[in-house]
């Protein structure tokens, strides 16, 4: 396994709901081909702060390589709605952008 795998499972170890880390351990994870602890991660985020844009785009990503689609479609909502409370118009666009290339 990584360093960086390690580094940041122990970080996580003293703060479990830090959304940064564990979306950073999801990205290694990916990295490393184990998308299903990464998917763990960012469900994760999901539950411990919704309003944490970040997640959505990585996990509608992931979804999509997974074949799951409709879930993918709905992450992307949830991450335009998100985006768009937080007035963070570049997330919103990056989420929008990749919403309609999966629908259309």
């Amino acid at each position: 396994m990584n360093g960086r795998i390690e580094k940041l499972k122990t970080y996580l170890q003293q703060t479990p709901a830090d959304c940064f880390l564990n979306h950073a351990l999801a990205l290694e994870y990916i990295k490393e081909g184990d998308e299903a602890t990464a998917r763990t991660h960012f469900e994760i985020n999901l539950a411990n702060d919704p309003a944490y844009v970040a997640t959505y785009y990585h996990l509608g990503k992931l979804l999509e390589r997974a074949g799951e689609n409709e879930k993918a479609l709905k992450i992307y909502e949830q991450g335009m709605a998100q985006a768009k409370a937080a007035k963070d118009n570049h997330s919103y666009s990056e989420l929008q952008g990749a919403y309609e290339e999966l629908a259309y």
